[in-house]
C-alpha cells in the first residue's frame, strides 16, 4: 500500500479554496458526534503547514490507514521519516503539532481553526510526532542497522541512496569534519604548496650521482621530492613500521623468513622452500625465483631464464671432476676460484638449510658437488662442503640433498664420499655441528651402517674403538654416541663391553641383501683425487 499525496493551498487573497473548506466542515461535524477518524489529524496538520507556505504548493506523503492505527505507541520505538525520506535530524523536523511563529499567528487568524481545537479540549494532549509513529522501516542493504546517512547529517536511514555500507563506509566516516577538523586541514592544504615545484639541474645532478654511488644498497634522496610535511609523515610511518616489526620480532610472531622466497624453479622441477635465504631484497620479495640448474643464476621471471638458457654454455659445475662412475660425478670447486658459483650454491642451500650460515665468505672452503648425467647435463644432485685447513678435522662444513633427490641414497653417498677423502687424507673425520634435523638422522643412519658391516665382517674376540676410527675414519666419539643408541655398549666389573647383537646384525645383512646391485654406493676405485696442499 503506497502512501497517498495531499495537494493543499490557499487562494492568493488569503482565502481559503473550496476543497479545503469542505474538508474541514467534514471534519467539524464529525468531531461534535465524537467519532474523530484518526486520518483528519493529519489533514489538518497538512492544512496548518499549507497555510504557512504563503500561497506555494507543499506536497505531504500521507499516512495509510493501516499505519495509523500506531499512533499511540512507546517512545522507544524507531522514529519516523522526515517529507525527504530519512531519517529526522532535528525536532522542528518532527514536531508537525508545534509549527514555528508564523503558523501560529495563521491560526490565531483563523476562527474555524480555533473552534476546531476548543471541540478537542476533552481529548488527551496529542504527544509529538516523533514520540508516536513508529514505520517499522529497516535500511534494506543487507547487515546494515539503518545507523548514520551518506551526508553526515541525520542519525539514522532508511534508503539505499543514504547508507554508507551501501556506498562502502561506515558511519564514522560520514560524520561532517569539525571545525578542528576543518582548520587542521587548511593547515595540511598550506605547507603542502611547495612540493610540485620540480627539482633543480643541480638537485637531479646530486641524486643520480648518489644512485650511482649506491645502487640500491642505499635508499634515494627524498628532500626536495615532496613537500617536508609528507616527508615528515614519511619518515615517521617508516619508524613505527620498523618499531612494530621489531616488537613482533622479539615476541615470536614473526621470524626471517616471513618475507621468504615461496617456491624456485629449478630445472625441470618446482620446489617449495622450507627457509628463508638472504638473496637480495628484490628478488626475495618476489616470491617466486628462477634458477639456472648448471651455473646456479637467479632470476625474476621465466622469460628472463628462457633467454639465459639459449646462451648458457655451462653443462656442470666449474672445477675438476674428481670422481665418475656410471651417471654419477663429484666435482671439487674451489671458492676462491669459482666465488660466485660457490655463493650462489649457498644460497640456493639456505633455502632448505636451517642452520647454514655461511653465504658469501666461501673463499676457505672446497665443494663437493655430486651430478647426475644425461643427454642435456650433468644435474646437481646434492653436494657438501669442507674447510681446507680444519683444526678440528671436520670433514663437512655443510651437506645437502636436494629435495628432488631425497630418499634415494644419495645423501649416505655424500656422507660416504666425504669420509673417503678423509681415509685418503689418512685423517678422523667427524660433521660440523650442528646438525640439521635431516642431517642428523642421515649421520646416524651411516654410522649405523658402518658399524654393523664392521661386526659382520670382524672375527676376533677383542675389538677396539681405536681401530674401528682408524679403519672407517669415523670420530671415536661418533662411534661410542652410535653403539650406545644400539645398546651395544656396556659397563661391568669398571670395563666397557661391546656387545655383539646378532640380530641387529642379521637384520642389516637382509636389507643389504634385498637391495642387491642397485644400491647407490661409493667406489674408491673410481676416485682420482689427491690431497690439495697449501691454499
Amino acid at each position: 500500500m503506497y502512501p497517498r499525496l495531499l495537494h493543499v493551498g490557499s487562494g492568493s487573497d488569503g482565502t481559503e479554496d473550496s476543497d479545503s473548506s469542505a474538508e474541514r466542515e467534514q471534519t467539524n461535524s464529525s468531531e461534535s458526534d465524537g467519532n474523530i477518524p484518526k486520518r483528519t489529524r493529519l489533514t489538518r496538520a497538512s492544512l496548518r503547514l499549507s497555510q504557512s507556505s504563503q500561497g506555494k504548493l507543499n506536497v505531504v506523503p500521507f499516512l495509510p490507514p493501516t499505519h495509523v492505527d500506531t499512533l499511540d505507541v512507546k517512545q522507544d520505538e524507531s522514529p519516523p521519516l522526515t517529507p525527504t525520506g530519512n531519517a529526522p535530524s532535528s525536532e522542528s523536523e518532527l514536531d508537525i503539532s508545534s509549527p514555528n511563529a508564523s503558523h501560529d499567528e495563521s491560526l490565531a487568524k483563523d476562527p474555524a481553526l480555533r473552534d476546531s481545537d476548543k471541540d478537542l479540549s476533552h481529548r488527551p494532549k496529542r504527544r509529538r510526532c516523533h514520540e508516536t509513529y513508529n514505520f517499522n522501516m529497516k535500511c534494506p542493504t543487507p547487515g546494515c542497522n539503518s545507523l548514520g546517512h551518506l551526508t553526515g547529517k541525520h542519525e539514522r536511514h532508511f534508503a539505499v541512496s543514504g547508507c554508507p555500507l551501501y556506498h562502502n563506509l561506515s558511519a564514522d566516516e560520514c560524520k561532517a569534519p569539525t571545525s578542528r577538523q576543518t582548520r587542521y586541514k587548511e593547515q595540511v592544504t598550506e605547507m603542502r604548496k611547495g612540493r610540485n615545484s620540480g627539482l633543480t639541474k643541480e638537485q637531479k645532478e646530486k641524486y643520480m650521482e648518489h644512485r650511482q654511488s649506491h645502487g640500491n644498497t642505499r635508499e634515494p634522496l627524498l628532500e626536495n621530492i615532496t613537500s617536508e610535511y609528507d616527508l615528515e609523515l614519511f619518515r615517521k610511518a617508516q619508524a613505527r613500521a620498523s618499531e612494530d616489526l621489531e616488537r613482533l620480532r622479539i615476541q615470536g610472531q614473526i621470524t626471517e623468513g616471513s618475507n621468504m622466497i615461496k617456491t624456485i624453479l629449478f630445472g625441470r622441477y618446482e620446489l617449495d622452500t622450507w627457509y628463508h635465504s638472504p638473496y637480495p631484497e628484490e628478488y626475495a620479495r618476489l616470491g617466486r625465483l628462477y634458477i639456472c640448474e648448471f651455473c646456479l643464476k637467479y632470476m625474476k621471471s621465466q622469460t628472463i631464464l628462457r633467454r639465459h638458457m639459449a646462451k648458457c654454455v655451462w653443462k656442470h659445475p666449474p672445477g675438476d671432476e674428481v670422481y665418475r662412475k656410471g651417471a654419477i660425478s663429484v666435482f671439487e670447486v674451489d671458492g676462491k676460484k669459482n666465488k660466485i658459483y660457490c655463493q650462489n650454491l649457498c644460497l640456493l642451500a639456505k633455502l632448505f638449510l636451517d642452520h647454514k650460515t655461511l653465504y658469501y665468505d666461501v673463499e676457505p672452503f672446497l665443494f663437493y658437488v655430486m651430478t647426475e648425467a644425461d643427454n642435456t647435463g650433468c644435474h646437481l644432485v646434492g653436494y657438501f662442503s669442507k674447510e681446507k685447513n680444519s683444526f678440528l678435522n671436520y670433514n663437512v662444513s655443510c651437506i645437502l640433498t636436494m629435495p628432488q633427490y631425497m630418499r634415494q641414497g644419495y645423501g649416505k653417498m655424500l656422507i660416504d664420499f666425504s669420509y673417503l677423502l678423509s681415509k685418503v687424507e689418512e685423517k678422523v673425520g667427524s660433521p660440523e655441528r650442528p646438525l640439521s634435523d635431516l642431517g642428523l638422522i642421515s649421520y646416524r643412519s651411516y654410522w649405523k651402517e658402518v658399524l654393523l658391516r664392521y661386526m659382520y665382517n670382524f672375527q676376533g674376540k677383542e675389538i677396539s674403538i681405536k681401530e674401528i676410527s682408524q679403519e672407517t675414519a669415523v670420530n671415536p666419539v661418533d662411534i661410542v654416541s652410535t653403539l650406545q643408541s644400539l645398546q651395544m655398549l656396556k659397563y661391568w666389573k669398571g670395563k666397557h663391553l661391546v656387545l655383539k647383537r646378532q640380530d641387529l646384525i642379521d637384520e642389516w645383512k637382509s636389507k643389504e641383501t634385498k637391495r642387491g646391485s642397485n644400491n647407490k654406493t661409493i667406489d674408491p676405485s673410481s676416485l682420482k683425487w689427491t690431497p690439495p696442499k697449501g691454499t
